[in-house]
C-alpha cells in the first residue's frame, strides 16, 4: 500500500494526515501554536513555530507508522491565506508573520483604492481591498517599519514558507497568490500595474506554479529530523479554502460548499475567469488547473452559536444545548437574529455593524433563541448563495461541512433556507484531505483530481427542502435583509461607546 501526507497549516494548529490509496486516513496528528496579539486588531505568529510544530508532527506520524517510510510517496500543503512572511536576501525571516485576521491596515486599503481605483482593482485582482489581504500588510510594513522593508527581498504566504523550509525551494501557487491583491487572477501572473503603482519590485514576488506542481523533495536535514525518506515528492498545495473545496469534491460547475466553522464560507466552483460579481464575493484561482471559485464569508458563523452558548449555557453539553430546537417551527415564533457580532464580510464589508435580536417577546423561551441564532447564521450564508444565483448560477446541491454538518436539524434548516439538496459527507477531513489529494494526483495515482475525488469522497446522507419551510423562510429572509439597512446608522452611533 502507498501513502501520501496532507499538511494543513491552520491559524491555531497544524493538522497532518497520512492517507492511503483508498482515501482512508490512517494517522492524524495535530500540533498547536499561539497567536501573538500585541495590540487590539493585531494578529501575528512566529513562522519558526510552524516549522518546529510541523517537523515534530511529521516525526510523530513516522513513529506511529508501522510500514516502510519509502511507501509514503508524496506530500502537499494547505494553509491559512493572506498572511505576510517577509524574508531578507538570505531568506531569513525579518519579522513575525502578519495574519489574515489582522485588521491594522484600514488606512492602507483606502490608499490602494485611491492609487489604483476600485474598478481597476476589481478588474485585475477580482477582489476588493480588505484588511485581511496581503498587499495592505506589505504597504503597512513599508510605511511603519521602513528599516525592515528596506531589507525585504521576498514575501511568502504561510504554507509556502513552511514548504520552503521543508524543501529549500521557493514557490507560490495560484490559489494562495489570488488572495494577495497582487495577482492578475485571469491572466495567472503577477500584476506589473499594481506593483509599479506602489513602487514594489517584481523580485519581491516568488515564482508561480500550479497547485499540483512537483516542487522538490525534502532536505536531508528534514529527513533526519522526521524520519521521512529523502525521496518523498513534495507538491505545491493550495490555499485552505481551495483545498477544503477539493477535499469536499467541489470540482465541477454547479458544485457548491457550505463550511461552518468559527467563520462561515459558501464556495462555488467556476470554470470561467470573466464573471463580474462587482466585488460582492471573493473570486480566486482554484487548486485545480484552469479553474476558479467564488466565495462569500460570514465572519461569525459558528462563533455566534458558541458565543450565545458561552453567555447563557457555558457548562452545558452541546447536544443538550440544542435539545428541543427541532420542535420550534421555522421562524422561531417571530424571533430573528443577525450574526454581525464581530462585524460582517459578505455582502456587507462592514467592521462597525453589530448583531441584533429582533422581535423578542416575553413568551420566547431558550429554544427559540437558539433556533433563531442558527437561522440567522444560515440566512447570512444564504446571502452569498443568492449573489451566486443572481449571476445566473444554478445551485441545487450543496455539500455541508464543519459544525453545521453535525446537527440533523441544522442540515435540514440549510436545505430549507438555501432551497437546495444538502449533502453530508461520510468522512470529513477538510483542507488536509485536499492537500493529500493534490499529492495523490501529483504522484500519478489518478488521471485527474475529479477521479481522485470519486474514490476518496462519499456522501453519507442527503437532506431535501421541505416546501412549507421554504415558503416561510423566503418571507423571513426578506425581513432579515432589511435589518442591516435599518440598524447600520444606529450601530455607527453606538460604536463610540464600545471599549
Amino acid at each position: 500500500m502507498k501513502y501520501v501526507i496532507g499538511v494543513d497549516l491552520g491559524t491555531s494548529a497544524v493538522k497532518i494526515l497520512l492517507v492511503n490509496q483508498n482515501g482512508e486516513v490512517c494517522i492524524e496528528i495535530s500540533k498547536s501554536y499561539p497567536l501573538i496579539i500585541d495590540k487590539s486588531g493585531y494578529s501575528e505568529q512566529n513562522p519558526e513555530e510552524w516549522v518546529e510544530k510541523t517537523t515534530a508532527g511529521l516525526a510523530e506520524l513516522v513513529e506511529q507508522f508501522e510500514g516502510d517510510v519509502n511507501d509514503i510517496e508524496g506530500m502537499s500543503f494547505s494553509g491559512q491565506m493572506h498572511g505576510l512572511v517577509l524574508l531578507d536576501n538570505q531568506h531569513q525571516v525579518l519579522r513575525n508573520a502578519i495574519l489574515w485576521n489582522d485588521t491594522r491596515t484600514t488606512k492602507q486599503c483606502q490608499e490602494i483604492y485611491e492609487t489604483v481605483g476600485k474598478q481597476k482593482l476589481l478588474e485585475i485582482t477580482k477582489n476588493p481591498a480588505l484588511e485581511g489581504f496581503t498587499l495592505p500588510k506589505i504597504l503597512w510594513v513599508k510605511e511603519q517599519e521602513p528599516e525592515i522593508f528596506e531589507r525585504a527581498s521576498l514575501f511568502l504566504l504561510p504554507k509556502d514558507y513552511l514548504r520552503y523550509r521543508m524543501t529549500g525551494n521557493v514557490h507560490m501557487e495560484y490559489s494562495d497568490a489570488a488572495g494577495t491583491l497582487l495577482l492578475n487572477v485571469a491572466k495567472h501572473e503577477w500584476s506589473t500595474e499594481i506593483l509599479e503603482a506602489f513602487d514594489l519590485s517584481p523580485n519581491l514576488c516568488p515564482p508561480l506554479v500550479e497547485s499540483q506542481a512537483f516542487v522538490g523533495s525534502i532536505t536531508a536535514k528534514v529527513a533526519k529530523e522526521t524520519g521521512l525518506s529523502e525521496g518523498i515528492k513534495v507538491f505545491a498545495g493550495g490555499a485552505d479554502n481551495a483545498c477544503g473545496a477539493i477535499g469536499s469534491g467541489i470540482l465541477s460547475e454547479g458544485k457548491t460548499l457550505c463550511s461552518i466553522g468559527t467563520s462561515g464560507v459558501v464556495l462555488s466552483y467556476e470554470e470561467r475567469n470573466d464573471l463580474d460579481f462587482e466585488g460582492k464575493v471573493h473570486y480566486f484561482n482554484h487548486s485545480e488547473e484552469n479553474a476558479y471559485y467564488t466565495m462569500g464569508v460570514t465572519l461569525a458563523a459558528g462563533y455566534s452559536l458558541s458565543w450565545f452558548k458561552d453567555m447563557f449555557a457555558k457548562d452545558e453539553a452541546f447536544d443538550r444545548f440544542l435539545d428541543g430546537i427541532e420542535n420550534v417551527p421555522a421562524g422561531s415564533n417571530g424571533l430573528l437574529f443577525t450574526p454581525y457580532i464581530v462585524g460582517e464580510r459578505t455582502p456587507h464589508a462592514d467592521s462597525t455593524i453589530r448583531g441584533s435580536f429582533v422581535g423578542v417577546d416575553a413568551a420566547h423561551e431558550r429554544q427559540q433563541f437558539v433556533r433563531a441564532v442558527l437561522e440567522g447564521i444560515t440566512f447570512s450564508l444564504n446571502e452569498s448563495i443568492e449573489i451566486f444565483r443572481s449571476s445566473g448560477k444554478k445551485i441545487d446541491s450543496i455539500v455541508s461541512i464543519g459544525g453545521g454538518a453535525k446537527s440533523d436539524v441544522w442540515l435540514q434548516m440549510q436545505a430549507d433556507i438555501f432551497n437546495a439538496k444538502i449533502e453530508k459527507l461520510s468522512s470529513e477531513q477538510g483542507p488536509g484531505m485536499g492537500a493529500a489529494m493534490l499529492a495523490a494526483y501529483g504522484c500519478g495515482w489518478y488521471p485527474s483530481l475529479k477521479k481522485c475525488a470519486e474514490e476518496f469522497i462519499q456522501t453519507s446522507k442527503t437532506y431535501l427542502p421541505i416546501e412549507e419551510n421554504v415558503k416561510a423562510y423566503r418571507k423571513l429572509f426578506a425581513i432579515y435583509q432589511q435589518v442591516y439597512r435599518q440598524t447600520k446608522e444606529l450601530n455607527q452611533k453606538l460604536s463610540e461607546f464600545r471599549k
